[in-house]
């Protein structure tokens, strides 16, 4: 694992990495679809990647001047992915820089089996952050007054990220709390379909009494990607560090530990490489 002094010296080695060390590679689909025919679709990669970056501060200007993501849509899209509510679509999807090529991953919902609602993502971050109830709403907003049924796994209901919350409230010192991402329903040939990136989010106490986090991504657009997944994971961090310290005495004096991140895949595509 490399440790870096920073977001900025991390961003800046990997840009070297991929400039010099990345090899080019064409998978033949790209998110579900068949892109052989499109050469422009190339990219080179590095495998394996993994970073790790002190967390100094719980200042939140200090890690948007840092890691520079696109603002202020990843401060907007966080608030979506924190609101409690399952949602898809969502509303800022359509300000991130790239929305206009986010639309055309819309899916008909009668696809999945409910005609009332808008063109629907085949996931989003809010619905992994709020399984329980994800799809059984319209639009993902929870409405009180109307009583579903939660999700659930092979024995048990589903957890979220309040469960997360909870376990950590309640036992600081566990090594289970983990929120995940990808889905038993995302394993396996899904075509035309899209897979999440993230894998998972694994929050711990260190022995120095420092709030760690292990941040497991599956694949990494550089350009597109990558100052975002850093910045929301490490808002996603300190948001569940300042519900553990209103929630529990014991963790007051608890601060931000280690930045852990494990990428399979980081790449950058053949058009966007100069």
């Amino acid at each position: 694992m490399t440790i870096y002094k920073d977001f900025t010296h991390a961003t800046t080695h990997l840009n070297s990495l991929l400039m010099s060390q990345a090899v080019l590679m064409h998978r033949g689909t790209w998110q579900g679809i068949d892109v052989q025919r499109k050469p422009e679709m190339g990219a080179y990669e590095l495998n394996h990647q993994l970073i790790q970056v002190k967390l100094d501060t719980n200042m939140l200007q200090h890690y948007r001047d840092d890691i520079k993501p696109n603002l202020p849509w990843a401060d907007d899209h966080f608030a979506e992915r924190v609101s409690g509510n399952p949602l898809n679509p969502g509303e800022e999807w359509r300000n991130w820089p790239w929305g206009k090529n986010a639309d055309k991953f819309r899916i008909d919902p009668e696809t999945v089996g409910d005609p009332t609602r808008a063109l629907i993502f085949d996931h989003t971050y809010a619905q992994r952050y709020w399984p329980k109830y994800a799809g059984k709403y319209n639009h993902g907003i929870i409405d009180d007054t109307v009583v579903m049924d939660k999700h659930r796994g092979i024995y048990f209901d589903y957890g979220d990220l309040r469960d997360v919350v909870n376990e950590l409230a309640n036992d600081p010192t566990t090594r289970q709390a983990v929120l995940p991402m990808f889905f038993p329903e995302d394993t396996g040939l899904r075509p035309g379909r899209r897979k999440p990136c993230s894998i998972s989010y694994h929050f711990i106490i260190n022995a120095h009494n420092e709030f760690d986090i292990f941040y497991h991504l599956r694949s990494c657009d550089f350009v597109r990607h990558f100052a975002d997944d850093m910045y929301l994971t490490v808002r996603l961090h300190l948001w569940v560090l300042d519900r553990l310290r209103e929630m529990s005495i014991r963790w007051q004096h608890i601060v931000p530990g280690w930045f852990n991140c494990y990428i399979g895949n980081l790449h950058i595509f053949r058009n966007d490489r100069r």
